[in-house]
């Protein structure tokens, strides 16, 4: 009895970190120019996208950008196991849209942005 009650609470403690998933905001890599950004990710019909929320220079001062609001990443599923994937994520700086994939561990997210095999990964690092 104490074992079932124990592995209920196990469950339900399991079933509770997974459903926070990937909502939350993330601190992005600095960019070509150092900026960073912070990107939220939110439900979007039964998907997950990102936008873009706050900007950071070199020193770490907020900067107004002209893509705050704008989602970066769109459209991905959850796989599982901290996968998501069949999304895209659009580059501000080149202005290009990529294929993506996701894989959350902890409180770090890759994040790829894929053309045909060649993928380029970041490590996004979960502020909040």
């Amino acid at each position: 009895m104490k074992s079932a009650i124990l592995a209920a609470l196990f469950v339900a403690g399991a079933t509770a970190a997974q459903a926070q998933g990937i909502e939350g905001v993330f601190q992005t890599q600095p960019n070509d120019q150092g900026q960073i950004g912070m990107v939220q990710f939110f439900d979007c019909g039964g998907k997950y996208c990102g936008k873009l929320v706050r900007s950071f220079d070199t020193s770490g001062k907020e900067i107004p950008s002209k893509n705050i609001g704008k989602n970066i990443v769109s459209n991905m599923t959850d796989q599982g196991n901290g996968k998501f994937g069949g999304g895209t994520i659009w580059d501000p700086g080149s202005d290009k849209t990529y294929k993506s994939k996701m894989h959350l561990n902890g409180k770090t997210l890759d994040v790829s942005g894929c053309v045909a095999i060649f993928c380029k990964t970041q490590k996004w690092t979960r502020a909040q």
